[in-house]
């Protein structure tokens, strides 16, 4: 690690032991409250001897699931927002310090004096911006990350719902907030089934490619390893590039065209900002193409728009889900 950066999480530690040394007694054992919880996330065990109180988030995905569980409250800060929050978040969200509007450095996770901080990717923790979550456990600061990103750590099988829901759990033992999250999955598990419904009533399998983004004119599209490979499955399609073992791989247009998708899922990221961000920059791109113009699915316009961000797994992935479910209903592939 840098020496500046270990200096600073090395404050971190010394500030979260002065808060220590500051708060009330603990609360007799009989108070639920005061249970130590034990949970593993990807691979690291972690220890709560109390529901944390100062938490930061380093992505959008991970304010917004402690946001989805009422956990506005113990956030410390945010950082790393790529859009709109969404709009039965955005009270909350407003009362959050923003420690960032991009990445979080070591400097400013310091600064926010954190007894927690949470990601839905592994690649934040790194030694040039927070820190290794090994580095920030040898200096007492517990760090969690998404299940998703560690499918190798559980059952055969199981879903990236399935992991989603395992991050729920483990955030209502942790803040013993169990309550809420039974109330999130069970809501969220009405979305998957419904859209499964819809899975059963289409026949034929259509091919569905999904367009996260564009760089330099260059499309990323979902690969095999990602969440839109089981969304393409539940609403009875296949992810034309789920052979691809990568998130979003950079393809070419050619073989996109080269894959004739059925469907064609454009996400919209149109607040970040960057040339062919939007999806109706997407699409003129697709229909101005020479190759790509003469696909049926966009000469037929058999195109579904949604939030880029809930291609990647969230807490909103199901509204996507649920959009994806109703294009296919709409283009007349669910009978």
């Amino acid at each position: 690690m840098a020496p500046r950066l270990l200096a600073g999480l090395t404050g971190v530690v010394v500030s979260l032991l002065g808060i220590t040394g500051c708060a009330q007694p603990t609360a007799p054992s009989s108070d639920p409250g005061a249970a130590a919880v034990t949970v593993t996330s990807c691979g690291q065990q972690l220890s709560f001897p109390a529901a944390p109180q100062r938490v930061v988030t380093l992505d959008q995905s991970s304010t917004e699931t402690m946001l989805a569980l009422g956990l506005a409250d113990r956030l410390a800060g945010t950082a790393n927002l790529k859009t709109k929050v969404a709009p039965e978040y955005q009270a909350d969200y407003a009362k959050v310090q923003v420690l960032s509007p991009k990445l979080l450095t070591g400097e400013q996770l310091r600064a926010a004096t954190p007894d927690f901080v949470v990601a839905s990717f592994k690649a934040q923790y790194v030694a040039d911006r927070v820190g290794t979550r090994e580095e920030l456990a040898k200096l007492g600061l517990p760090t969690f990350v998404s299940a998703v990103e560690c499918p190798e750590n559980n059952a055969p099988g199981t879903t990236p719902f399935d992991l989603l829901f395992s991050d729920y759990k483990a955030f209502g033992q942790i803040f013993r907030v169990e309550d809420r999250v039974t109330a999130l999955i069970d809501k969220q598990r009405a979305a998957v089934t419904a859209a499964a419904e819809t899975g059963k009533k289409v026949s034929g399998k259509p091919t569905v490619l999904w367009l996260y983004s564009t760089f330099n004119g260059v499309p990323y599209v979902a690969g095999g390893t990602g969440l839109p490979t089981e969304m393409s499955r539940l609403v009875g399609g296949n992810n034309a590039f789920d052979d691809v073992a990568e998130d979003w791989p950079e393809v070419s247009w050619e073989r996109i065209a080269e894959r004739n998708p059925d469907v064609i899922v454009v996400g919209d990221l149109s607040e970040r900002g960057a040339p062919g961000d939007s999806a109706a920059e997407k699409i003129t791109m697709m229909q101005a193409h020479p190759v790509m113009s003469q696909l049926k699915a966009v000469r037929e316009n058999k195109i579904i728009k949604v939030p880029g961000i809930e291609m990647d797994p969230s807490v909103r992935s199901v509204n996507t889900l649920d959009l994806v479910a109703k294009g296919m209903r709409e283009l007349g592939y669910a009978k």
